[in-house]
Protein backbone atom coordinates (compact mmCIF):
# COMPACT_ATOMS: atom_id res chain seq x y z
CA UNK A 1 0.00 0.00 0.00
CA UNK A 2 1.37 3.47 -0.85
CA UNK A 3 2.54 5.68 2.25
CA UNK A 4 0.60 9.27 2.79
CA UNK A 5 2.58 11.58 1.88
CA UNK A 6 3.19 14.98 4.53
CA UNK A 7 4.20 17.94 3.58
CA UNK A 8 5.74 20.23 6.70
CA UNK A 9 6.16 23.72 6.74
CA UNK A 10 7.97 25.52 9.34
CA UNK A 11 11.07 27.48 9.31
CA UNK A 12 12.47 25.87 12.86
CA UNK A 13 14.34 22.98 11.75
CA UNK A 14 14.31 21.39 14.70
CA UNK A 15 10.61 21.00 14.65
CA UNK A 16 10.70 19.94 11.47
CA UNK A 17 13.02 16.96 12.56
CA UNK A 18 10.80 16.51 15.28
CA UNK A 19 7.60 16.36 13.31
CA UNK A 20 9.30 13.90 10.63
CA UNK A 21 9.86 11.78 13.27
CA UNK A 22 6.75 11.50 14.94
CA UNK A 23 5.27 11.12 11.47
CA UNK A 24 7.96 8.75 10.04
CA UNK A 25 7.11 6.54 12.54
CA UNK A 26 3.52 6.19 12.14
CA UNK A 27 4.09 5.25 8.87
CA UNK A 28 3.71 8.48 6.62
CA UNK A 29 6.65 9.67 4.26
CA UNK A 30 7.35 13.35 4.68
CA UNK A 31 8.83 15.93 2.81
CA UNK A 32 9.94 19.44 4.57
CA UNK A 33 10.01 23.21 3.27
CA UNK A 34 11.69 25.70 5.40
CA UNK A 35 9.20 28.76 4.34
CA UNK A 36 6.01 29.06 2.10
CA UNK A 37 7.67 30.23 -0.78
CA UNK A 38 9.48 26.72 -0.91
CA UNK A 39 6.18 24.65 0.62
CA UNK A 40 4.15 25.92 -2.49
CA UNK A 41 6.75 25.49 -4.94
CA UNK A 42 7.36 21.54 -3.38
CA UNK A 43 3.06 21.52 -3.88
CA UNK A 44 3.20 22.06 -7.89
CA UNK A 45 5.48 19.31 -7.97
CA UNK A 46 3.54 16.66 -6.41
CA UNK A 47 0.38 15.27 -5.22
CA UNK A 48 0.03 15.28 -1.11
CA UNK A 49 -2.15 13.63 1.43
CA UNK A 50 -2.00 16.22 4.08
CA UNK A 51 -0.17 19.51 5.06
CA UNK A 52 1.35 20.40 7.84
CA UNK A 53 1.40 23.85 8.61
CA UNK A 54 3.50 26.76 10.61
CA UNK A 55 1.92 29.99 10.70
CA UNK A 56 4.24 32.20 11.73
CA UNK A 57 7.10 32.43 8.57
CA UNK A 58 9.24 35.12 6.90
CA UNK A 59 8.59 35.56 3.58
CA UNK A 60 5.46 33.83 3.51
CA UNK A 61 3.46 33.38 6.26
CA UNK A 62 0.73 30.22 6.98
CA UNK A 63 -2.13 32.21 6.00
CA UNK A 64 -0.80 32.94 2.81
CA UNK A 65 0.08 29.51 1.87
CA UNK A 66 -3.17 28.50 3.13
CA UNK A 67 -4.94 30.84 0.80
CA UNK A 68 -2.60 29.92 -2.05
CA UNK A 69 -3.53 26.16 -1.64
CA UNK A 70 -6.90 26.53 -1.71
CA UNK A 71 -7.14 28.40 -4.63
CA UNK A 72 -6.53 24.97 -6.25
CA UNK A 73 -6.13 22.13 -3.99
CA UNK A 74 -8.82 20.47 -1.12
CA UNK A 75 -5.65 18.20 0.74
CA UNK A 76 -6.21 18.69 4.15
CA UNK A 77 -4.16 21.32 5.88
CA UNK A 78 -3.11 20.91 10.12
CA UNK A 79 -2.42 24.48 10.79
CA UNK A 80 0.69 24.58 14.10
CA UNK A 81 0.44 28.41 15.94
CA UNK A 82 1.94 29.63 18.67
CA UNK A 83 -1.09 32.16 19.24
CA UNK A 84 -4.14 31.25 21.19
CA UNK A 85 -5.95 33.74 20.20
CA UNK A 86 -9.87 32.61 19.22
CA UNK A 87 -10.08 34.99 16.02
CA UNK A 88 -6.15 33.81 15.03
CA UNK A 89 -7.71 30.25 14.47
CA UNK A 90 -11.21 31.81 13.03
CA UNK A 91 -9.35 33.11 10.40
CA UNK A 92 -7.69 29.85 9.53
CA UNK A 93 -10.39 28.10 9.29
CA UNK A 94 -12.35 31.08 7.36
CA UNK A 95 -9.10 30.67 5.31
CA UNK A 96 -9.35 27.03 4.51
CA UNK A 97 -7.48 25.61 7.26
CA UNK A 98 -9.38 21.94 8.31
CA UNK A 99 -8.08 22.27 11.87
CA UNK A 100 -5.56 23.65 14.43
CA UNK A 101 -2.94 23.14 17.18
CA UNK A 102 -1.33 25.22 19.35
CA UNK A 103 2.19 24.87 20.26
CA UNK A 104 3.76 23.39 22.62
CA UNK A 105 1.30 20.28 21.57
CA UNK A 106 1.45 16.59 22.79
CA UNK A 107 2.77 14.40 19.98
CA UNK A 108 0.19 12.12 20.71
CA UNK A 109 -2.57 14.37 19.94
CA UNK A 110 -0.63 15.72 16.55
CA UNK A 111 -0.76 12.35 15.72
CA UNK A 112 -4.23 11.90 16.13
CA UNK A 113 -5.30 15.06 14.34
CA UNK A 114 -3.39 13.58 11.70
CA UNK A 115 -5.05 10.38 11.31
CA UNK A 116 -8.45 12.26 11.66
CA UNK A 117 -7.89 14.61 8.86
CA UNK A 118 -6.54 11.66 6.49
CA UNK A 119 -9.02 9.32 7.29
CA UNK A 120 -11.91 11.40 7.28
CA UNK A 121 -10.43 12.88 3.41
CA UNK A 122 -10.10 9.08 2.21
CA UNK A 123 -12.74 8.06 3.98
CA UNK A 124 -15.72 9.54 3.66
CA UNK A 125 -17.15 9.09 -0.07
CA UNK A 126 -15.44 5.83 -0.23
CA UNK A 127 -17.12 3.65 -3.47
CA UNK A 128 -18.66 5.31 -5.99
CA UNK A 129 -23.14 4.72 -6.77
CA UNK A 130 -25.45 5.29 -9.09
CA UNK A 131 -25.92 8.38 -6.52
CA UNK A 132 -22.97 10.00 -7.45
CA UNK A 133 -24.07 12.93 -8.80
CA UNK A 134 -27.00 14.65 -6.78
CA UNK A 135 -29.00 17.39 -9.11
CA UNK A 136 -31.25 19.81 -7.82
CA UNK A 137 -32.01 23.02 -9.67
CA UNK A 138 -29.64 24.58 -11.56
CA UNK A 139 -27.02 22.92 -9.41
CA UNK A 140 -25.44 19.58 -9.53
CA UNK A 141 -22.78 18.01 -6.72
CA UNK A 142 -20.74 15.44 -8.31
CA UNK A 143 -19.04 13.99 -5.29
CA UNK A 144 -16.86 10.86 -6.67
CA UNK A 145 -15.31 13.86 -9.02
CA UNK A 146 -16.07 16.29 -6.08
CA UNK A 147 -16.94 19.19 -8.20
CA UNK A 148 -20.04 21.68 -7.44
CA UNK A 149 -21.68 23.55 -10.48
CA UNK A 150 -24.43 26.33 -9.85
CA UNK A 151 -25.64 27.50 -13.67
CA UNK A 152 -23.00 25.74 -15.34
CA UNK A 153 -20.47 27.20 -13.74
CA UNK A 154 -17.89 25.57 -10.97
CA UNK A 155 -18.26 26.10 -7.21
CA UNK A 156 -14.57 26.25 -5.92
CA UNK A 157 -15.16 24.58 -2.25
CA UNK A 158 -12.43 23.37 0.07
CA UNK A 159 -12.31 20.03 1.21
CA UNK A 160 -14.23 20.61 4.34
CA UNK A 161 -16.97 22.68 2.32
CA UNK A 162 -17.74 20.27 -0.25
CA UNK A 163 -17.72 17.74 2.33
CA UNK A 164 -20.58 19.56 5.00
CA UNK A 165 -22.00 20.72 1.75
CA UNK A 166 -22.43 16.72 -0.11
CA UNK A 167 -23.72 15.45 3.58
CA UNK A 168 -26.39 18.39 3.74
CA UNK A 169 -27.56 17.60 0.36
CA UNK A 170 -27.56 13.83 1.04
CA UNK A 171 -29.96 14.49 4.04
CA UNK A 172 -31.73 16.68 2.03
CA UNK A 173 -35.08 18.28 4.44
CA UNK A 174 -33.34 16.65 7.12
CA UNK A 175 -32.16 19.50 10.13
CA UNK A 176 -28.50 18.26 11.46
CA UNK A 177 -27.00 19.82 14.47
CA UNK A 178 -23.63 21.14 14.75
CA UNK A 179 -22.49 18.45 16.60
CA UNK A 180 -23.56 15.72 14.25
CA UNK A 181 -21.91 17.83 11.16
CA UNK A 182 -18.62 17.90 13.13
CA UNK A 183 -18.73 14.31 14.23
CA UNK A 184 -19.42 13.03 10.49
CA UNK A 185 -16.90 15.72 8.70
CA UNK A 186 -14.24 16.29 11.60
CA UNK A 187 -14.86 13.16 13.84
CA UNK A 188 -15.66 12.53 17.16
CA UNK A 189 -12.60 13.30 18.39
CA UNK A 190 -12.76 17.05 17.07
CA UNK A 191 -11.43 19.30 19.87
CA UNK A 192 -12.22 22.45 17.97
CA UNK A 193 -15.26 25.27 18.59
CA UNK A 194 -18.72 24.29 16.85
CA UNK A 195 -18.31 27.57 14.98
CA UNK A 196 -16.42 25.92 12.58
CA UNK A 197 -19.67 24.45 10.87
CA UNK A 198 -20.58 28.37 10.91
CA UNK A 199 -17.61 29.82 9.18
CA UNK A 200 -18.11 27.13 6.84
CA UNK A 201 -21.64 27.32 5.93
CA UNK A 202 -20.86 31.06 5.36
CA UNK A 203 -18.22 30.71 3.06
CA UNK A 204 -20.10 27.83 0.90
CA UNK A 205 -23.44 30.48 0.77
CA UNK A 206 -21.18 32.94 -0.52
CA UNK A 207 -19.96 30.75 -3.09
CA UNK A 208 -23.08 29.67 -4.57
CA UNK A 209 -24.12 33.09 -4.48
CA UNK A 210 -21.26 34.21 -6.29
CA UNK A 211 -21.72 32.16 -8.80
CA UNK A 212 -25.26 33.57 -9.44
CA UNK A 213 -27.72 30.05 -7.78
CA UNK A 214 -31.12 32.41 -7.70
CA UNK A 215 -31.62 30.51 -4.52
CA UNK A 216 -29.73 29.45 -1.39
CA UNK A 217 -30.27 25.62 -0.42
CA UNK A 218 -29.01 25.73 3.06
CA UNK A 219 -31.77 27.04 5.62
CA UNK A 220 -30.77 27.89 9.45
CA UNK A 221 -32.62 26.04 11.93
CA UNK A 222 -32.23 28.24 15.10
CA UNK A 223 -31.07 26.88 17.62
CA UNK A 224 -30.68 23.53 16.12
CA UNK A 225 -28.75 23.35 13.11
CA UNK A 226 -28.86 23.23 9.13
CA UNK A 227 -30.73 21.55 6.67
CA UNK A 228 -30.43 21.36 2.52
CA UNK A 229 -33.85 22.61 1.38
CA UNK A 230 -35.15 23.55 -1.89
CA UNK A 231 -38.62 23.09 -1.26
CA UNK A 232 -40.81 25.78 -3.60
CA UNK A 233 -37.77 26.27 -6.04
CA UNK A 234 -38.76 25.82 -9.38
CA UNK A 235 -37.02 22.64 -11.21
Amino acid sequence: MKKCQVLIVDDDWKLRNLLRIYLNKEGFDTVEAADGNEAMRKMNHQPFDLVILDVMMPHMDGWAVCQSIRKTQSVPILMLTALGETKEKVLGLELGADDYLTKPFDPEELMARVHALIRRASALFPKQTEKDILSFPALTIDKDGRQVQANDQSVELTQKEFDLFAVLAENSGRVLSREQLIEKIWGYDFGGDARVVDIHIKNIREKLKKSGLAYSPIQTSWGVGYKFDIKGVES
